[in-house]
């Protein structure tokens, strides 16, 4: 298969067949003792013959798949797909071997009609994603990517590695760095060191909306630098993880996202050096809006809200779109006593991220403050929902600093 990390050709994933993949119709049985019209007597004749002449293509088609003529199999799985447009094993070979030769637009439409007859088929899913991860069409295949993992692709442990991976790669695509970095670090907690992941989690940590691929080679060797810090930090490796930190804001102490990154990386264990370090990523770039995240963060887990209450702030107007900005503000008017402001800045929170335990939870306790018990119950129960959704959901991903997706 030519995808990034599969070892292999495509042998292994088309051992995987579509759990609703349909055998073909039962033949009418001629032996009922029903009378049978003349018509319809011809029709089932006509439909068992019907029945033959497709298998006998899929029959030629499996053949030739597996002597590696694609171009022959993919004219017959055509020919079997409109003689039956159900036939869900066609129709999943056809996006293989279209799939094997990079016709994503075409094996994306084939597995299109798989996941059509068959929504729970997570295989699928993740090829139609890995498809369109291909076309360069990041939001649509990090929605098909995601569902394939949360759906699971039963028998093929390396195909939900491929689309696990892709989608880290999209988040970072997108700029949804810490979940990137969550979702590219389970592969460290597994203990996967290649380069790929190493430079993953690199990009990712040096917040580049960039594929690996697409990192220019004069920023190779700082990428992999900062890819070996995240990979040690995402094993609980700290000592290690500080050393490679370190070099790397020795060598590139002026290069925007360097400071961050090992600020990051202090929070859990030294604090106070963290706040130093974002303080040097504000001055290389004052816009930085998640260096104010993150120490308006601290200083809240501090309980000093009158220092955190300025880098909140900040950060809602360089960042108006982000949630967790309008959060820690909600947090820091409800603390001061500000309770109809903190419910104005938590509802804009819960607006632009309506899947964040942590601002039902926070909301919950500012509709109870205010008096509004049936909101801040109905805010409870979301929250409750939502934190066991994550929960399942996260499956051992790594901490990023105070910041969490």
């Amino acid at each position: 298969m030519r995808c990034t990390m599969l070892s292999a050709g495509l042998a292994v994933a088309l051992a995987v067949l579509p759990a609703a993949a349909q055998a073909p119709p039962p033949r009418p049985s001629h032996g009922s003792s029903a009378p049978v019209g003349t018509g319809a007597a011809t029709r089932a004749t006509q439909a068992a013959r019907a029945v033959d002449a497709n298998g006998r293509v899929l029959a030629r088609a499996a053949t030739a798949r597996e002597e590696g003529d694609l171009e022959a199999a993919i004219e017959l799985y055509r020919q079997a797909v409109k003689a039956s447009p159900r036939l869900t094993e066609a129709w999943w070979y056809l996006g293989t071997s279209l799939y094997e030769l990079e016709r994503w637009a075409d094996a994306r439409s084939a597995f299109d009609r798989v996941v059509r007859l068959d929504k729970s088929n997570g295989a699928a899913l993740a090829f139609r994603g890995l498809c369109t991860f291909k076309q360069g069409q990041y939001p649509e295949a990090l929605d098909d990517l995601m569902q394939a993992k949360a759906l699971g692709v039963s028998g093929n442990a390396e195909i939900g590695s491929v689309a696990r991976f892709h989608a880290g790669l999209a988040m970072t695509r997108l700029g949804k760095f810490e979940l990137a970095l969550n979702t590219i670090g389970e592969f460290a907690l597994e203990g996967n060191d290649s380069p790929q992941i190493i430079e993953a989690l690199g990009v990712a940590a040096l917040r580049m909306p960039l594929l690996p691929s697409e990192v220019s080679a004069d920023k190779r060797e700082m990428v992999l630098m900062a890819g070996r810090g995240s990979y040690f930090m995402a094993m609980r490796l700290a000592p290690a993880a500080r050393t490679a930190f370190e070099e790397l804001v020795l060598r590139y102490p002026d290069v925007p996202n360097v400071h961050y990154a090992f600020g990051v990386f202090l929070m859990s264990d030294d604090p106070d050096r963290a706040l130093k370090e974002f303080e040097r990523e504000l001055a290389i770039q004052p816009a930085h809006a998640t260096s104010h995240i993150q120490m308006a963060f601290e200083y809240i887990k501090r309980g000093d809200h009158a220092a955190a209450r300025p880098h909140a702030e900040r950060a809602v107007a360089l960042a108006p779109t982000d949630f967790i900005a309008h959060r820690l503000v909600g947090q820091i008017q409800l603390e001061a006593g500000e309770v109809p402001a903190a419910i104005a800045s938590l509802q804009q929170s819960q607006y632009l991220e309506p899947n964040s335990p942590t601002v039902y939870f926070t909301l919950a306790k500012a509709y109870a403050r205010a008096g509004r018990e049936a909101d801040a119950e109905k805010a409870r129960l979301e929250f409750t929902r939502l934190d066991r959704l994550a929960r399942l959901q996260r499956n051992g991903v790594t901490a990023v600093g105070g910041v969490t997706p």
